[in-house]
């Protein structure tokens, strides 16, 4: 029997504004699981929360989102090793892939793979040990915006079909990488307003919120980013920080340590329980992109993202009812 009353599993919780909210996270809940994943642990972070808290609730599980059967392999390995009831999903893990194009083990381009595909069949995994009132938060980002609703200084996203997004054309390969990396936050938004509708209508109290961080220098996003580029994000930028707020005409900059508190609290604050359906930038509700509403591409979404994921018929059926 665990020892633990609950599970809380973060994707890329290893870095980042993950690593942030992971820490604030197991230091408010002492007596929940922390399970943090992502391909690597470098830098041994579970380890190091672990002992800078005094505890031993943080576990680090590699995880590829880019491999089903990865997804897959990682959620026996949760769900065998550490069987307390799963209360909050932090789906934050996610790439940008700035130059080129790329396609995962299971044929999809590389972006929609680790931003979409793996933490949905992730959800569909593990949604039988959610608890009755357990909580999904969503990383989408502000650039999922389109350019007349605001100026995000990213590709403007292009949804037409997700099957589109996961095998594209010979055209479609040409477009810039990180107009991928916008349409994968679209998509963010489209599933969190589509898994929301699916929940009620099945009758579920879980909640599911999406996540804008905002800009967040000397994180890993710009990892696929040229040296130079590399440089200025890590080094520069996190100096400058009241500079870059002028400059670009928004306060939705913020340090690792803000956007991972803001991430935290979604995940465990009272003051948000039971809030569902919201797009939060930052710690305030604001209202997603006029597309995220479209109603027809969350059905595609959904309809495409369930027959990919499902094995066979049976598994599909299992899946649609989160069962």
């Amino acid at each position: 029997m665990s020892d633990y009353k609950s599970t809380i599993l973060i994707t890329g919780g290893t870095a980042g504004i993950g690593l942030e909210a992971a820490k604030r996270i197991a230091a408010a809940r002492p007596d929940s699981r922390i399970i943090i994943s992502s391909r690597t642990d470098p830098s041994a972070a579970a380890t190091t929360i672990n002992k800078e808290l005094g505890q031993s609730n943080v576990v680090f599980i590699p995880l590829d989102l880019t491999s089903n059967e990865s997804v897959r392999s990682f959620c026996t390995a949760l769900t065998s090793s550490y069987p307390a009831p799963i209360s909050t999903l932090v789906l934050n893990a996610g790439i940008q892939v700035r130059t080129g194009i790329s396609y995962s083990a299971d044929g999809v381009e590389t972006t929609f793979a680790a931003n979409h595909v793996g933490h949905a069949l992730l959800l569909f995994l593990l949604a039988p040990h959610l608890t009755k009132d357990a909580r999904i938060v969503i990383t989408s980002s502000g650039t999922h915006f389109l350019p007349e609703e605001e100026k995000t200084g990213m590709p403007a996203p292009d949804y037409t079909t997700a099957e589109r997004l996961a095998h594209p054309d010979a055209e479609e390969e040409k477009l810039p990488g990180p107009q991928r990396y916008s349409t994968s936050k679209l998509v963010n938004m489209l599933w969190t307003l589509a898994l929301a509708q699916h929940f009620s209508e099945l009758g579920r109290s879980w909640t599911v919120n999406a996540f804008d961080p905002g800009l967040v220098p000397g994180t890993g996003l710009a990892r696929d980013a040229s040296a130079i580029l590399r440089f200025i994000w890590k080094h520069i930028f996190p100096r400058v920080l009241p500079i870059l707020r002028i400059l670009s005409g928004t306060n939705n900059i913020h340090t690792p340590q803000e956007s991972g508190a803001n991430l935290a609290r979604l995940a465990t604050g009272e003051d948000v329980r039971g809030v569902t359906a919201k797009y939060f930038e930052g710690a305030e509700v604001r209202t997603s992109s006029k597309i995220s509403f479209d109603v027809e591409k969350q059905k595609d979404l959904w309809s495409w993202t369930l027959n990919f994921v499902s094995r066979t018929p049976a598994e599909k059926d299992k899946f649609a009812r989160f069962a």
